[in-house]
């Protein structure tokens, strides 16, 4: 048994050696360019090879916290200055960070957790970039709001990422008026202490709708709950959340169509006729509207 799980580890090993010797012999990333790396939402091993190789290439890091980002380096010993580059700093720090990129330095932005500029203060550092013409490059990773869409049970071909509902109550109110008619799958991120007054809200404002609640994507207790946004406000009344939340909330269905009556089908030609249509065409209009037969709408509405 231990033998086995001894070869295990050497082909693990060996395989992760090949991949980085994949990577390396890769063409190197540019100099004096931003490097949008996706870090692990959990476990580690998420990190990809090449991911690592742009965090050893980039002359220095920007990190939304660097207490967390220098735990990332120090697990796969990468050593790199760190500038702290978060929400109420980004406009001023991107600045400085653009004007080193622009002299040619090399920069890699990392989250604490998952995509940069997903919902996150890297968005406008990628766009002043863009706007000063520096190269932005890409080493995609984890992504809360794919992982947990895939893991769901809802409907996956067409989703709304909807981020955090704000907690001004105007903002709040009127972002909810916007997707009550939402035909996409939803997804939000929620923090576990404003989880039981969110899904009150959706439920106020959407109906009883399907939701997936998933927390602690890829950790030891990741979990994920299938059921409805009445049962889950119910729950999370009286249960303390725990962890971090991406809600995925079905999305508005079709009305049905109300069925019409032979006696409601004629009411509607008869309105036709006083609008000036002929008795055959109101007869006409009515039946394309209602499904009925003409010949039949017209023998009531002679009488």
């Amino acid at each position: 048994m231990c033998e086995q799980a001894g070869g295990e580890m050497q082909v693990q090993t060996e395989h992760l050696k090949s991949l980085n010797r994949v990577v390396r012999e890769q063409k190197p990333f540019p100099k004096g360019c931003l490097i949008v790396v996706g870090t692990p939402i959990g476990n580690l091993e998420d990190f990809s090879p090449r991911a690592i190789e742009a965090l050893r290439q980039a002359d220095f890091v920007a990190a939304e916290d660097t207490r967390v980002t220098l735990k990332l380096l120090n697990h796969f010993g990468i050593h790199k200055p760190l500038i702290s580059y978060y929400e109420h700093n980004k406009r001023e720090k991107g600045e400085q960070i653009c004007a080193r990129m622009e002299a040619g330095e090399t920069c890699a932005l990392v989250s604490d957790a998952g995509m940069p500029a997903i919902s996150d203060p890297g968005e406008l550092l990628v766009a002043q970039c863009a706007e000063r013409g520096i190269p932005v490059t890409v080493a995609p990773g984890p992504s809360a709001v794919i992982t947990a869409l895939a893991v769901s049970g809802l409907p996956t071909g067409r989703f709304a990422f909807e981020g955090f509902l704000s907690v001004n109550k105007k903002s709040r109110r009127e972002h909810l008026e916007e997707i009550r008619g939402e035909k996409r799958t939803m997804v939000f991120y929620e923090a576990p202490h404003k989880l039981p007054a969110t899904l009150r809200d959706l439920l106020e404002t959407l109906g009883d709708r399907r939701i997936a609640l998933v927390r602690e994507l890829t950790k030891i207790h990741e979990e994920v709950i299938r059921t409805t946004l009445q049962k889950a406000a119910e729950r999370f009344s009286c249960e303390a959340p725990r962890g971090e939340f991406v809600l995925v909330v079905e999305g508005a269905q079709e009305a049905a169509e109300k069925e019409i009556t032979l006696e409601e089908a004629v009411k509607l030609a008869s309105r036709y006729r006083e609008e000036g249509l002929s008795l055959s065409d109101a007869a006409k209009k009515a039946a394309s509207e209602t499904g009925f037969k003409k010949g039949e709408l017209y023998r009531l509405l002679a009488r």
